[in-house]
Protein backbone atom coordinates (compact mmCIF):
# COMPACT_ATOMS: atom_id res chain seq x y z
CA UNK A 1 0.00 0.00 0.00
CA UNK A 2 2.91 2.61 0.92
CA UNK A 3 4.35 1.25 -2.69
CA UNK A 4 1.20 2.12 -4.41
CA UNK A 5 1.32 5.62 -2.73
CA UNK A 6 4.22 6.60 -3.03
CA UNK A 7 3.53 5.79 -6.60
CA UNK A 8 0.76 8.04 -7.20
CA UNK A 9 2.40 10.72 -5.37
CA UNK A 10 5.42 10.65 -8.40
CA UNK A 11 2.60 10.94 -10.51
CA UNK A 12 1.17 14.42 -9.58
CA UNK A 13 4.07 15.71 -9.30
CA UNK A 14 4.66 15.07 -12.73
CA UNK A 15 1.32 16.29 -13.93
CA UNK A 16 1.94 19.89 -11.87
CA UNK A 17 5.67 20.08 -13.32
CA UNK A 18 4.53 19.87 -16.61
CA UNK A 19 0.99 21.51 -16.92
CA UNK A 20 3.10 25.22 -17.29
CA UNK A 21 5.58 23.70 -20.21
CA UNK A 22 2.49 22.49 -22.04
CA UNK A 23 0.54 25.97 -21.32
CA UNK A 24 3.65 27.60 -22.79
CA UNK A 25 3.61 25.73 -25.74
CA UNK A 26 0.13 26.36 -26.25
CA UNK A 27 0.85 30.01 -26.12
CA UNK A 28 3.59 30.63 -28.53
CA UNK A 29 1.82 29.86 -31.68
CA UNK A 30 -0.74 32.95 -30.37
CA UNK A 31 2.30 35.27 -29.84
CA UNK A 32 3.37 34.24 -33.01
CA UNK A 33 0.09 35.07 -34.83
CA UNK A 34 -0.17 38.24 -32.48
CA UNK A 35 3.40 39.24 -34.31
CA UNK A 36 2.17 38.50 -37.71
CA UNK A 37 -0.82 40.35 -37.50
CA UNK A 38 1.28 43.65 -37.42
CA UNK A 39 1.30 46.17 -39.82
CA UNK A 40 4.88 45.85 -41.82
CA UNK A 41 6.84 48.60 -41.65
CA UNK A 42 6.71 50.46 -44.73
CA UNK A 43 9.83 49.96 -46.92
CA UNK A 44 11.56 53.40 -48.66
CA UNK A 45 14.80 53.67 -50.70
CA UNK A 46 15.34 56.87 -49.29
CA UNK A 47 13.01 58.58 -46.45
CA UNK A 48 11.31 61.43 -47.25
CA UNK A 49 12.22 64.67 -45.70
CA UNK A 50 10.33 66.62 -43.48
CA UNK A 51 7.85 69.35 -44.10
CA UNK A 52 10.02 72.21 -43.09
CA UNK A 53 8.50 75.66 -42.64
CA UNK A 54 9.26 78.15 -45.76
CA UNK A 55 10.75 81.37 -44.83
CA UNK A 56 8.83 83.79 -47.34
CA UNK A 57 11.55 86.51 -47.55
CA UNK A 58 14.47 83.97 -47.77
CA UNK A 59 12.62 82.54 -51.36
CA UNK A 60 11.93 86.00 -52.52
CA UNK A 61 15.04 86.76 -52.14
CA UNK A 62 16.18 84.14 -54.06
CA UNK A 63 13.85 84.10 -56.94
CA UNK A 64 14.74 88.43 -57.27
CA UNK A 65 18.55 86.87 -57.32
CA UNK A 66 17.59 83.90 -59.63
CA UNK A 67 15.62 86.31 -61.98
CA UNK A 68 19.17 88.60 -62.29
CA UNK A 69 21.15 85.78 -62.97
CA UNK A 70 18.74 85.15 -65.85
CA UNK A 71 18.56 88.18 -67.34
CA UNK A 72 22.63 88.47 -66.90
CA UNK A 73 22.81 85.11 -68.81
CA UNK A 74 20.25 86.15 -71.68
CA UNK A 75 22.00 89.04 -72.54
CA UNK A 76 25.41 87.18 -72.96
CA UNK A 77 23.58 84.61 -74.74
CA UNK A 78 21.89 87.32 -76.97
CA UNK A 79 25.77 88.72 -77.70
CA UNK A 80 27.19 85.31 -78.48
CA UNK A 81 23.98 84.74 -81.13
CA UNK A 82 23.75 88.02 -82.64
CA UNK A 83 27.68 87.33 -83.14
CA UNK A 84 26.96 84.52 -85.03
CA UNK A 85 24.10 86.13 -86.77
CA UNK A 86 24.59 90.08 -87.23
CA UNK A 87 21.49 90.15 -89.46
CA UNK A 88 18.84 88.88 -87.13
CA UNK A 89 18.13 90.93 -83.65
CA UNK A 90 17.61 88.83 -80.77
CA UNK A 91 15.45 90.88 -78.48
CA UNK A 92 11.71 89.92 -78.29
CA UNK A 93 9.59 89.24 -75.83
CA UNK A 94 6.78 86.54 -75.70
CA UNK A 95 3.66 88.71 -74.83
CA UNK A 96 4.43 91.32 -78.05
CA UNK A 97 3.55 88.02 -80.53
CA UNK A 98 -0.45 88.21 -80.23
CA UNK A 99 -0.38 84.19 -80.72
CA UNK A 100 1.95 83.78 -83.84
CA UNK A 101 5.48 83.31 -84.16
CA UNK A 102 7.73 82.63 -87.08
CA UNK A 103 10.88 80.15 -87.07
CA UNK A 104 13.06 83.79 -86.10
CA UNK A 105 10.77 84.46 -83.57
CA UNK A 106 11.15 81.07 -81.71
CA UNK A 107 14.80 81.02 -82.27
CA UNK A 108 15.03 84.56 -80.59
CA UNK A 109 12.71 83.02 -77.56
CA UNK A 110 14.85 79.98 -77.18
CA UNK A 111 18.37 81.90 -77.14
CA UNK A 112 16.86 83.95 -74.04
CA UNK A 113 14.99 81.04 -72.37
CA UNK A 114 16.45 77.59 -72.65
CA UNK A 115 17.98 76.45 -69.95
CA UNK A 116 20.44 75.14 -71.47
CA UNK A 117 21.82 78.02 -72.97
CA UNK A 118 21.68 79.73 -69.65
CA UNK A 119 23.60 76.28 -67.72
CA UNK A 120 26.01 76.73 -70.50
CA UNK A 121 26.62 80.82 -70.14
CA UNK A 122 27.03 80.17 -66.53
CA UNK A 123 29.49 77.95 -66.58
CA UNK A 124 31.40 79.76 -68.93
CA UNK A 125 31.35 82.35 -65.90
CA UNK A 126 32.85 79.89 -63.34
CA UNK A 127 36.05 79.54 -65.78
CA UNK A 128 36.03 83.12 -66.27
CA UNK A 129 36.76 83.03 -62.40
CA UNK A 130 39.28 81.09 -62.42
CA UNK A 131 41.41 83.81 -64.69
CA UNK A 132 41.23 86.19 -62.10
CA UNK A 133 41.93 83.25 -58.98
CA UNK A 134 45.27 82.45 -61.02
CA UNK A 135 46.21 86.09 -61.17
CA UNK A 136 45.71 86.43 -57.39
CA UNK A 137 49.01 85.36 -56.39
CA UNK A 138 50.04 88.90 -57.13
CA UNK A 139 48.01 90.08 -54.71
CA UNK A 140 49.36 90.80 -51.08
CA UNK A 141 47.84 88.42 -48.69
CA UNK A 142 47.18 90.20 -45.56
CA UNK A 143 47.44 88.51 -41.76
CA UNK A 144 45.94 90.59 -38.52
CA UNK A 145 45.16 89.31 -34.97
CA UNK A 146 45.85 89.94 -31.38
CA UNK A 147 47.44 87.58 -28.75
CA UNK A 148 47.18 87.82 -24.85
CA UNK A 149 49.32 85.33 -22.84
CA UNK A 150 50.23 85.34 -18.84
CA UNK A 151 53.47 83.51 -17.81
CA UNK A 152 53.35 82.38 -14.04
CA UNK A 153 57.49 82.27 -13.29
CA UNK A 154 58.74 79.31 -11.20
CA UNK A 155 60.67 80.71 -8.11
CA UNK A 156 63.65 79.26 -6.39
CA UNK A 157 64.43 81.89 -3.64
CA UNK A 158 63.42 82.92 -0.42
CA UNK A 159 60.07 83.60 0.72
CA UNK A 160 60.93 86.75 1.69
CA UNK A 161 62.20 87.87 -1.84
CA UNK A 162 59.06 86.88 -3.24
CA UNK A 163 57.01 89.19 -0.96
CA UNK A 164 58.80 91.54 -2.38
CA UNK A 165 58.04 91.63 -6.03
CA UNK A 166 55.34 93.09 -7.22
CA UNK A 167 54.43 90.44 -9.18
CA UNK A 168 55.15 87.08 -9.88
CA UNK A 169 54.02 86.62 -13.92
CA UNK A 170 54.78 87.86 -17.01
CA UNK A 171 51.74 89.47 -18.86
CA UNK A 172 51.76 90.84 -22.70
CA UNK A 173 49.53 92.05 -24.91
CA UNK A 174 50.40 91.66 -28.32
CA UNK A 175 48.08 92.98 -31.55
CA UNK A 176 49.83 92.31 -35.18
CA UNK A 177 49.14 93.03 -38.29
CA UNK A 178 51.50 91.31 -41.20
CA UNK A 179 51.27 91.44 -45.27
CA UNK A 180 53.12 89.59 -47.53
CA UNK A 181 53.54 90.16 -51.43
CA UNK A 182 54.66 87.94 -54.49
CA UNK A 183 56.99 89.79 -56.79
CA UNK A 184 58.23 87.55 -59.01
CA UNK A 185 57.51 83.68 -59.70
CA UNK A 186 59.44 83.22 -62.75
CA UNK A 187 56.28 82.92 -65.08
CA UNK A 188 54.47 80.14 -62.89
CA UNK A 189 51.34 82.56 -62.31
CA UNK A 190 51.10 83.95 -65.26
CA UNK A 191 51.56 79.92 -66.89
CA UNK A 192 48.62 79.31 -64.90
CA UNK A 193 46.38 82.27 -65.56
CA UNK A 194 47.04 81.36 -69.45
CA UNK A 195 46.09 78.08 -68.86
CA UNK A 196 43.02 79.43 -67.35
CA UNK A 197 42.23 81.50 -69.65
CA UNK A 198 42.18 78.94 -72.61
CA UNK A 199 39.81 76.82 -70.68
CA UNK A 200 37.78 80.28 -70.11
CA UNK A 201 37.60 80.77 -74.18
CA UNK A 202 37.09 76.85 -74.82
CA UNK A 203 34.08 76.91 -72.37
CA UNK A 204 32.72 80.04 -74.39
CA UNK A 205 32.79 78.01 -77.13
CA UNK A 206 31.00 75.63 -75.65
CA UNK A 207 28.33 77.49 -74.65
CA UNK A 208 28.22 78.09 -78.32
CA UNK A 209 27.61 74.93 -79.30
CA UNK A 210 24.65 74.76 -77.00
CA UNK A 211 23.21 77.62 -78.66
CA UNK A 212 23.50 76.24 -81.92
CA UNK A 213 22.32 72.71 -81.31
CA UNK A 214 19.40 74.48 -79.13
CA UNK A 215 18.73 76.29 -82.68
CA UNK A 216 18.74 73.49 -84.39
CA UNK A 217 16.41 72.01 -82.46
CA UNK A 218 13.90 74.54 -82.66
CA UNK A 219 14.27 74.56 -86.04
CA UNK A 220 13.72 70.56 -86.44
CA UNK A 221 10.80 71.29 -84.29
CA UNK A 222 9.41 74.10 -85.80
CA UNK A 223 9.47 72.05 -89.28
CA UNK A 224 8.25 68.82 -87.96
CA UNK A 225 5.07 71.26 -86.20
CA UNK A 226 4.62 72.52 -90.11
CA UNK A 227 4.67 69.56 -91.60
CA UNK A 228 2.05 68.32 -88.92
CA UNK A 229 -0.17 70.53 -90.01
CA UNK A 230 0.23 70.02 -93.46
CA UNK A 231 -0.03 65.92 -92.94
CA UNK A 232 -3.63 67.26 -91.25
CA UNK A 233 -4.71 68.80 -94.25
CA UNK A 234 -3.96 65.93 -96.57
CA UNK A 235 -5.59 63.07 -94.59
CA UNK A 236 -9.31 66.24 -93.93
CA UNK A 237 -9.14 66.09 -98.05
CA UNK A 238 -8.61 62.59 -98.11
CA UNK A 239 -11.48 62.20 -95.54
CA UNK A 240 -13.68 64.73 -97.72
CA UNK A 241 -12.76 62.68 -100.89
CA UNK A 242 -14.10 59.49 -99.95
CA UNK A 243 -17.20 60.82 -98.18
CA UNK A 244 -18.11 61.96 -101.88
CA UNK A 245 -16.86 58.45 -103.42
CA UNK A 246 -19.47 57.10 -100.69
CA UNK A 247 -22.67 59.47 -101.26
CA UNK A 248 -21.86 58.66 -105.11
CA UNK A 249 -21.62 54.99 -104.63
CA UNK A 250 -25.39 55.35 -102.32
CA UNK A 251 -26.56 56.77 -105.35
CA UNK A 252 -25.29 54.88 -107.91
CA UNK A 253 -26.45 51.74 -105.97
CA UNK A 254 -29.99 53.36 -105.50
CA UNK A 255 -30.69 53.54 -109.70
CA UNK A 256 -28.98 50.26 -109.89
CA UNK A 257 -25.74 51.03 -111.56
CA UNK A 258 -22.84 49.98 -109.21
CA UNK A 259 -23.62 46.64 -106.57
CA UNK A 260 -23.71 46.96 -102.94
CA UNK A 261 -20.24 46.38 -102.47
CA UNK A 262 -19.41 49.52 -103.71
CA UNK A 263 -21.13 50.98 -101.14
CA UNK A 264 -19.43 48.67 -98.67
CA UNK A 265 -16.21 49.19 -99.59
CA UNK A 266 -16.91 53.14 -99.57
CA UNK A 267 -17.75 52.93 -96.15
CA UNK A 268 -14.48 51.51 -95.32
CA UNK A 269 -12.14 52.98 -97.02
CA UNK A 270 -13.89 56.51 -94.87
CA UNK A 271 -13.26 55.02 -92.14
CA UNK A 272 -9.31 54.34 -92.46
CA UNK A 273 -9.43 57.74 -93.97
CA UNK A 274 -10.57 58.72 -90.27
CA UNK A 275 -8.47 56.76 -88.12
CA UNK A 276 -5.75 58.09 -89.93
CA UNK A 277 -6.94 61.72 -89.40
CA UNK A 278 -7.35 60.96 -85.77
CA UNK A 279 -3.43 59.68 -85.46
CA UNK A 280 -2.24 62.87 -87.52
CA UNK A 281 -4.40 65.12 -84.99
CA UNK A 282 -2.43 63.75 -82.13
CA UNK A 283 0.85 64.16 -84.53
CA UNK A 284 0.26 67.53 -84.59
CA UNK A 285 -0.58 67.87 -81.15
CA UNK A 286 2.22 66.33 -79.94
CA UNK A 287 4.88 68.31 -82.73
CA UNK A 288 3.46 71.60 -80.60
CA UNK A 289 4.71 70.31 -77.39
CA UNK A 290 7.83 69.15 -78.63
CA UNK A 291 8.23 72.57 -79.95
CA UNK A 292 7.12 74.57 -77.13
CA UNK A 293 9.72 72.24 -75.29
CA UNK A 294 12.63 72.93 -78.06
CA UNK A 295 12.32 76.91 -76.96
CA UNK A 296 11.74 76.65 -73.51
CA UNK A 297 8.17 78.19 -73.34
CA UNK A 298 5.27 75.30 -72.32
CA UNK A 299 2.88 78.32 -73.04
CA UNK A 300 4.45 78.08 -76.71
CA UNK A 301 2.55 75.18 -77.44
CA UNK A 302 -0.76 76.80 -78.82
CA UNK A 303 0.40 79.29 -81.05
CA UNK A 304 -0.02 79.81 -84.87
CA UNK A 305 2.93 79.53 -87.12
CA UNK A 306 3.55 82.28 -89.31
CA UNK A 307 6.45 80.04 -91.34
CA UNK A 308 6.05 77.80 -94.34
CA UNK A 309 8.79 75.03 -95.29
CA UNK A 310 11.25 76.84 -97.40
CA UNK A 311 10.86 76.04 -101.46
CA UNK A 312 14.17 77.67 -102.02
CA UNK A 313 17.16 75.97 -102.99
CA UNK A 314 20.38 76.58 -101.08
CA UNK A 315 23.65 77.51 -102.80
CA UNK A 316 26.38 75.36 -101.39
CA UNK A 317 29.78 73.32 -102.51
CA UNK A 318 31.75 71.22 -100.41
CA UNK A 319 34.96 72.80 -100.02
CA UNK A 320 33.69 76.11 -98.94
CA UNK A 321 31.34 74.59 -95.74
CA UNK A 322 34.70 72.98 -94.90
CA UNK A 323 36.44 75.95 -94.93
CA UNK A 324 33.86 77.63 -92.61
CA UNK A 325 33.58 74.52 -90.81
CA UNK A 326 37.16 74.18 -89.86
CA UNK A 327 36.94 78.36 -89.00
CA UNK A 328 33.96 78.95 -86.88
CA UNK A 329 33.17 75.20 -85.98
CA UNK A 330 32.57 76.13 -81.70
CA UNK A 331 33.28 72.37 -81.04
CA UNK A 332 36.56 72.42 -83.14
CA UNK A 333 37.15 75.66 -81.63
CA UNK A 334 37.40 74.09 -78.27
CA UNK A 335 39.38 71.57 -79.01
CA UNK A 336 41.98 73.48 -80.41
CA UNK A 337 41.78 75.87 -77.23
CA UNK A 338 41.87 72.68 -74.48
CA UNK A 339 44.92 71.70 -76.51
CA UNK A 340 46.30 75.28 -76.09
CA UNK A 341 45.68 74.81 -71.87
CA UNK A 342 46.95 71.19 -71.99
CA UNK A 343 50.75 72.92 -73.40
CA UNK A 344 51.01 75.67 -70.95
CA UNK A 345 50.29 73.20 -68.39
CA UNK A 346 53.15 71.72 -69.46
CA UNK A 347 55.11 75.48 -69.09
CA UNK A 348 53.34 75.95 -65.70
CA UNK A 349 54.64 72.17 -64.59
CA UNK A 350 57.90 72.73 -65.15
CA UNK A 351 58.41 76.13 -64.17
CA UNK A 352 57.31 74.68 -60.67
CA UNK A 353 61.34 73.98 -60.00
CA UNK A 354 61.85 77.74 -59.83
CA UNK A 355 62.05 79.89 -56.37
CA UNK A 356 59.75 82.35 -55.38
CA UNK A 357 60.87 86.08 -55.05
CA UNK A 358 58.15 87.63 -52.18
CA UNK A 359 58.59 90.63 -49.87
CA UNK A 360 56.98 90.46 -46.13
CA UNK A 361 55.97 93.02 -43.45
CA UNK A 362 54.82 93.31 -39.92
CA UNK A 363 53.89 95.48 -37.08
CA UNK A 364 53.62 94.58 -33.70
CA UNK A 365 52.17 97.09 -30.79
CA UNK A 366 51.84 95.83 -27.40
CA UNK A 367 53.69 94.79 -24.19
CA UNK A 368 52.65 94.93 -20.37
CA UNK A 369 49.66 97.52 -21.63
CA UNK A 370 48.34 96.95 -25.13
CA UNK A 371 50.40 100.23 -26.04
CA UNK A 372 53.35 99.76 -24.13
CA UNK A 373 55.84 99.10 -26.96
CA UNK A 374 56.03 98.69 -30.46
CA UNK A 375 58.03 96.85 -33.11
CA UNK A 376 57.94 95.87 -37.21
CA UNK A 377 59.89 94.24 -39.49
CA UNK A 378 59.93 93.51 -43.12
CA UNK A 379 62.07 92.30 -45.89
CA UNK A 380 62.65 90.33 -49.09
CA UNK A 381 63.50 86.47 -49.41
CA UNK A 382 63.96 84.03 -51.91
CA UNK A 383 62.56 80.38 -51.50
CA UNK A 384 61.07 77.10 -52.40
CA UNK A 385 57.88 76.19 -51.09
CA UNK A 386 57.83 72.17 -50.18
CA UNK A 387 60.35 71.62 -53.13
CA UNK A 388 60.21 67.81 -53.99
CA UNK A 389 62.10 66.90 -56.97
CA UNK A 390 60.39 63.53 -57.34
CA UNK A 391 56.99 64.92 -57.34
CA UNK A 392 57.65 68.01 -60.15
CA UNK A 393 59.31 65.43 -61.84
CA UNK A 394 56.29 63.12 -62.25
CA UNK A 395 54.02 66.24 -62.50
CA UNK A 396 55.59 67.39 -65.43
CA UNK A 397 55.70 63.81 -67.27
CA UNK A 398 51.77 63.99 -66.26
CA UNK A 399 51.45 66.94 -67.82
CA UNK A 400 53.06 66.20 -71.24
CA UNK A 401 50.74 63.05 -71.37
CA UNK A 402 47.96 65.58 -70.92
CA UNK A 403 49.19 67.32 -73.47
CA UNK A 404 49.68 64.34 -76.17
CA UNK A 405 46.19 63.16 -75.10
CA UNK A 406 44.45 66.69 -75.79
CA UNK A 407 46.34 66.83 -79.07
CA UNK A 408 44.97 63.37 -80.34
CA UNK A 409 41.54 64.81 -79.40
CA UNK A 410 41.91 68.08 -81.32
CA UNK A 411 42.55 66.01 -84.09
CA UNK A 412 39.88 63.19 -84.17
CA UNK A 413 37.47 66.47 -83.69
CA UNK A 414 39.40 67.60 -87.11
CA UNK A 415 38.30 64.74 -88.60
CA UNK A 416 34.70 64.57 -87.23
CA UNK A 417 34.11 67.36 -88.44
CA UNK A 418 34.93 66.49 -91.90
CA UNK A 419 32.92 63.68 -91.56
CA UNK A 420 29.78 65.69 -90.24
CA UNK A 421 30.08 68.33 -92.92
CA UNK A 422 30.63 65.14 -95.53
CA UNK A 423 27.52 63.72 -94.48
CA UNK A 424 25.68 66.65 -94.16
CA UNK A 425 26.60 68.07 -97.53
CA UNK A 426 25.11 64.65 -99.18
CA UNK A 427 22.01 64.54 -97.25
CA UNK A 428 21.25 67.83 -98.90
CA UNK A 429 22.30 66.90 -102.23
CA UNK A 430 20.16 63.40 -101.53
CA UNK A 431 17.39 65.56 -100.28
CA UNK A 432 17.42 67.73 -103.01
CA UNK A 433 17.40 65.13 -105.60
CA UNK A 434 14.15 63.08 -104.53
CA UNK A 435 12.50 66.59 -104.13
CA UNK A 436 12.29 66.49 -108.27
CA UNK A 437 11.64 63.35 -108.35
CA UNK A 438 8.58 63.19 -105.74
CA UNK A 439 7.36 66.36 -107.36
CA UNK A 440 6.82 64.75 -110.79
CA UNK A 441 5.23 61.89 -109.08
CA UNK A 442 3.15 64.17 -107.33
CA UNK A 443 1.67 65.55 -110.36
CA UNK A 444 1.37 62.51 -112.17
CA UNK A 445 -0.78 61.04 -108.98
CA UNK A 446 -2.65 63.87 -109.15
CA UNK A 447 -3.88 63.46 -112.55
CA UNK A 448 -4.80 59.75 -111.89
CA UNK A 449 -6.17 60.32 -108.77
CA UNK A 450 -8.67 63.06 -110.88
CA UNK A 451 -9.13 60.86 -113.23
CA UNK A 452 -10.35 57.74 -111.67
CA UNK A 453 -12.30 60.36 -109.67
CA UNK A 454 -14.37 61.21 -113.18
CA UNK A 455 -14.78 57.33 -114.15
CA UNK A 456 -16.39 56.52 -110.67
CA UNK A 457 -18.65 59.55 -111.09
CA UNK A 458 -19.83 58.57 -114.69
CA UNK A 459 -19.91 55.23 -113.61
CA UNK A 460 -16.80 53.38 -116.28
CA UNK A 461 -14.68 52.63 -112.72
CA UNK A 462 -14.89 51.08 -109.48
CA UNK A 463 -14.56 51.69 -106.23
CA UNK A 464 -11.04 49.76 -106.16
CA UNK A 465 -9.98 51.93 -108.79
CA UNK A 466 -10.69 54.76 -107.09
CA UNK A 467 -8.86 53.45 -103.79
CA UNK A 468 -6.17 53.04 -105.39
CA UNK A 469 -5.50 56.18 -106.91
CA UNK A 470 -7.07 57.93 -104.19
CA UNK A 471 -4.23 56.49 -101.98
CA UNK A 472 -1.65 57.09 -104.33
CA UNK A 473 -2.30 60.19 -104.35
CA UNK A 474 -2.47 60.50 -100.89
CA UNK A 475 1.16 59.04 -100.39
CA UNK A 476 2.55 60.99 -103.11
CA UNK A 477 1.66 64.16 -101.36
CA UNK A 478 2.82 62.87 -98.07
CA UNK A 479 6.20 61.63 -99.84
CA UNK A 480 6.70 65.49 -101.35
CA UNK A 481 6.13 66.61 -97.83
CA UNK A 482 8.38 64.56 -96.46
CA UNK A 483 10.75 65.27 -98.62
CA UNK A 484 10.75 68.89 -98.30
CA UNK A 485 10.58 68.25 -94.22
CA UNK A 486 13.97 66.19 -94.97
CA UNK A 487 15.42 69.19 -97.07
CA UNK A 488 14.95 71.94 -94.12
CA UNK A 489 15.70 69.64 -91.74
CA UNK A 490 19.12 68.78 -93.72
CA UNK A 491 20.15 72.69 -94.03
CA UNK A 492 19.59 72.94 -90.33
CA UNK A 493 22.11 70.52 -90.16
CA UNK A 494 24.53 71.89 -92.38
CA UNK A 495 24.18 75.15 -90.70
CA UNK A 496 25.08 73.14 -87.56
CA UNK A 497 27.88 71.60 -89.04
CA UNK A 498 30.19 74.25 -90.17
CA UNK A 499 28.53 76.55 -87.15
CA UNK A 500 27.06 79.42 -89.59
CA UNK A 501 24.44 79.68 -91.48
CA UNK A 502 24.03 79.18 -95.11
CA UNK A 503 22.33 81.38 -97.81
CA UNK A 504 19.44 80.74 -100.15
CA UNK A 505 19.26 80.95 -103.61
CA UNK A 506 16.13 82.33 -105.90
CA UNK A 507 15.70 79.07 -107.81
CA UNK A 508 12.05 76.97 -106.54
CA UNK A 509 12.41 74.00 -105.61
Amino acid sequence: MKKILNLCLICSVFIFTSAPAITAEAAAPASKTVEVAKKPEKIEIVKPEKNKKVNKRQERKKNIENAKTKVESSKEAEGMYETKFPAINSKIEYTDMNGEVTLSDCIKLAITHHPTIMSAISNAEIYKTRVGQAWANYFPTISAGVNYSRNDMFMTMSSAYMRSMSQKYNMFYMPTLSADLLLFDFGKTKASADMAKRNYEASRYDAETSIELVIYNVKVAYYNLVFAQIQQTVYEDTVKDFELQLKQAKAQYEIGRKAKIDVTTAEYNLGNAKVNLIKAKNTLELAAAQLANAVGIPELEGVVLKDQLNTKAYDVNFKDLLATAEASRPALLAAKKLMDASEMGVRSAKRAFTPNISAFGSYNNGGRQIDSDYGYQFGVQLNYNALNLMLLKKQVDEAKATYKKYVADYEQQRQNVYLEVKSAYINLLNSHDSLDVSKLALQQAKERQYQAFRRYQVGLGDAIEFKDAENSYLNAQLDYYSNLLNYNINAAEVERVIGAPIKESNVDL
